[in-house]
């Protein structure tokens, strides 16, 4: 399947790496079908993209979630998950959306609403946490500055 992306291009897809949310993203409903791209360019990056396959525009910045915390540990209510299938450590996949402001000082991620995707079913959910102390705005620049000169 060929994919118009706004920063790849168009990007010959196979069916296998188009992932489904049945109840679409927070604030994009409409949009129900995404895939997963990385910059090959940028080596060692970690972040990569949330492609929509139907909106060429529609690209979220996203990241695991212990590249910028690393106890992070997400309560979540076993049904708002029952949809996408039966969850385990090998098929669980968590990612955190990025907001990358035109100051990079002020990046951050959302730790309150992560996606989570079930690798196996290729469905996938973004979700409320429980967690009080869980920030939408978490300042990650200085957390992922460090991490690369330790590197």
């Amino acid at each position: 399947m060929l994919v118009k992306t706004k920063f790849f291009g168009e990007v010959d897809l196979p069916e296998e790496k188009i992932l489904t949310f049945d109840r679409g993203l927070i604030g994009l409903t409409d949009y129900k079908q995404f895939t997963i791209l990385y910059d090959c360019e940028k080596e060692n990056s970690n972040i990569s993209w949330l492609q929509s396959v139907d909106e060429p525009t529609l690209a979220l910045p996203v990241i695991k979630p212990w590249l910028v915390k690393e106890d992070y540990n997400p309560v979540v209510e076993d049904e708002l998950l029952r949809h996408i299938g039966e969850l385990t450590e090998e098929n669980l996949v968590i990612l955190l959306t990025m907001t990358v402001p035109s100051d990079i000082k002020e990046m951050s991620v959302n730790l309150k609403a992560p996606i989570i995707i079930n690798a196996d079913t290729r469905k996938g959910a973004q979700i409320i946490v429980e967690n009080q102390d869980y920030e939408v705005k978490y300042k990650v620049y200085d957390v992922l500055n460090n991490a690369k000169g330790a590197e």
